[in-house]
């Protein structure tokens, strides 16, 4: 049964391990509970307690679509930067109603789908040049590091150099370092459940030092009647609907293909062609995940770059999809519990995952500089643009130009012409 339902096999495969996997990963992107319901209360009409009970219900069935459709063990909830370009851009400004922006989201949702049912989200997956999706998966872990590290207050905001060093003698740095060593050893030690076990003691640690602040255990999720399929149609035929919905489609769908394809290839979850089981049943998950949110009352539902974390404990099929959802599920009613972790006790995590991101590397052509430069733009521009479809977009582009300046047209195919085109119109108009 669990094979037909997830693509659980118990020759290759450990329930613990899944189940340990998805603790895991939950762990990681479960700060969207808290960063969502903050972000949105921002606007006039959406209660933070109902974008709370909406985050976690997307995540739900988003996840659910993931494990049952895909069978990867992959998590999914409204996405880090759609959420912003939602409340900060199209609402506040661009002066449009969140109503009015959900329903972009919906329509983008719509267009996923059909866009999976014809192929062309896998045809542009499949159009990626080898050495590029192996510097996707470096560029995602020198991303999700960043995050780890930003999250912890180790790397701060500094007006002359952007970034610097934070204060690591004190606070949520130094937390966040001990973590990592106590992590990183459990793990170097291979401890089954080494980064959960750290995230647990982390946040254990924090208590005494004032930064774990224990919110309780129990609450009745609240009613997403406020804002649940609250659309908006008069408007929706103007120039500002179509950027809005490109957008939101342009950074979802590189977002989503940077993530499965760098996850997927670290986890050695591709065939000999390095294509990834499954692609387009995680494409409808994700399409599926997108447009319920939006029916919720939320922004774009996405694939978790997090989702590495678990995929680095182990997990494989579906099965970690499903206790990802169903930590999700709990999280619902103990959500004062789960909001009690910090931020410091999973950035060592974050970090570490970020590091094991990286093994795919070493297979890039360093000697072929038509190879080597496009994918070098892909990798750094992840963390220094804060997105993984820049760094997608870029790489393509500078892959065609590169190449066809130095007349290796035999490389190029033409799904990479048409998107290097549409990519740089993207920057033009967008």
């Amino acid at each position: 049964m669990l094979n037909k339902l997830f693509g659980f096999d118990s020759k290759k495969h450990n329930i613990r391990t899944e189940i340990v996997a998805g603790i895991t990963t939950f762990l990681t992107m479960s700060y969207i509970l808290a960063v969502n319901p903050s972000m949105f209360g921002l606007l006039e009409g959406m209660p933070a307690g109902a974008v709370f009970t909406t985050t976690a219900l997307a995540a739900i069935i988003g996840t659910l679509a993931m494990a049952f459709l895909a069978k990867l063990p992959f998590g999914l909830a409204p996405g880090m930067g759609l959420n912003a370009f939602f409340v900060f851009t199209v609402c506040m400004g661009m002066g449009y109603s969140w109503q009015f922006a959900l329903t972009a989201v919906f329509i983008e949702g719509i267009l996923f789908i059909i866009m999976t049912i014809t192929n062309i989200r896998e045809a542009i997956v499949n159009a990626i040049p080898k050495n590029l999706r192996y510097a996707i998966g470096g560029g995602i872990g020198l991303f999700i590091a960043f995050i780890g590290m930003q999250n912890a207050g180790i790397i701060v905001n500094d007006d002359a150099t952007l970034i610097a060093l934070g204060d690591i003698t004190s606070g949520t740095a130094l937390l966040a370092l001990i973590g990592l060593v106590i992590t990183g050893v459990l793990y170097a030690l291979n401890v089954k459940g080494a980064m959960l076990i750290g995230i647990l003691v982390t946040t254990v640690i924090g208590i005494p030092m004032g930064i774990t602040e224990f919110k309780g255990i129990v609450s009745t999720p609240e009613s997403i009647a406020p804002i649940f399929c609250k659309f908006e149609w008069h408007n929706i035929f103007t120039l500002d609907m179509l950027v809005i919905v490109f957008t939101f489609l342009f950074i979802d769908l590189f977002d989503t293909v940077g993530t499965l394809v760098g996850v997927s290839t670290k986890a050695k979850m591709v065939d000999e062609n390095g294509r990834i089981p499954n692609l387009k049943q995680a494409f409808m998950a994700d399409a599926i995940a997108t447009t319920a949110g939006a029916m919720l009352g939320t922004s774009t539902t996405t694939t978790y770059v997090e989702s590495a974390a678990g995929v680095a404990q182990g997990g494989r099929t579906g099965l970690t999809a499903f206790s990802i959802a169903c930590c999700f599920a709990i999280a619902l009613f103990f959500s004062p519990l789960f909001l009690s972790v910090p931020g410091a006790a999973t950035a060592p995590v974050l970090i570490l995952v970020g590091m094991l991101m990286m093994e795919p590397v070493r297979n890039i052509d360093f000697d072929d500089a038509t190879e080597a430069i496009p994918s070098f733009i892909t990798l750094i521009m992840m963390p220094l643009a804060y997105s993984i479809s820049a760094g997608i977009m870029l790489g393509m582009i500078s892959y065609v130009i590169i190449n066809i300046c130095c007349g290796k047209f035999k490389k190029l195919t033409p799904a990479m012409y048409i998107l290097a085109v549409l990519f740089i119109l993207k920057y033009i108009f967008i």
